[in-house]
């Protein structure tokens, strides 16, 4: 039942890849990538598209519905991987497995974010010009996470742009990786639970 368990796994794991590989090509627009963009399509879209139907996954011109996707698969890559790995189903695992899903919510969003915010910084490092479409996105996404960032980071204190991309890019990667690490500790305390 495990090795079952194992390459269910495993399979969601690879259908989320495809699925955000499908997700980030669609920021290009006009992207040809013949039979392999194809069959990417015909595989990943009608899971997409049951999700795009949900009007309150819409806000305003940022459409959520990719990410509720991902979100499912990997919630259920997680069922999978939890039973799999500890083979039977207590309050510990179930536990274990509610702050995991919550947990793979949390840093899904997290590196979003700090790929969006290292994105801008690489732009802003480089003198990139950013009046593409590409960047235009980029900045659109960019400049609600970091002034939120900022505002914490500084008190409310104005800041240069430079230094505020900088340091909310450096702080959410710390942020990341601490809660990851945290994560991981407590989820795997719960797991151990003996009931």
């Amino acid at each position: 039942m495990q090795i079952v368990l194992g390459v269910l796994s495993g399979a969601t794991g690879l259908y989320m890849l495809l699925v955000l590989i499908r997700v980030a090509l669609s920021w290009f627009s006009g992207a040809q990538l013949g039979r392999p963009g194809q069959f990417l399509t015909s595989a990943t879209d009608p899971y997409l598209n049951w999700f795009r139907r949900f009007s309150f996954l819409r806000l305003g011109a940022f459409d959520l519905s990719p990410i509720a996707a991902l979100g499912v698969l990997s919630v259920v890559n997680q069922i999978f991987t939890s039973l799999g790995r500890y083979g039977t189903v207590s309050i510990g695992v179930i536990l274990a497995l509610a702050a995991s899903i919550v947990w793979s919510a949390v840093s899904f969003i997290m590196t979003l974010a700090l790929i969006v915010l290292a994105l801008r910084l690489i732009a802003y490092l480089t003198n990139r010009n950013t009046f593409s479409s590409f960047w235009r996105i980029v900045d659109r996404l960019s400049q609600p996470i970091l002034n939120k960032i900022a505002r914490i980071i500084f008190r409310g204190q104005p800041a240069r742009y430079g230094t505020a991309l900088l340091t909310s890019t450096g702080g959410l990667l710390v942020l990341r990786i601490l809660t990851g690490i945290l994560a991981n500790w407590g989820i795997g305390l719960l797991a151990r639970l003996p009931f």
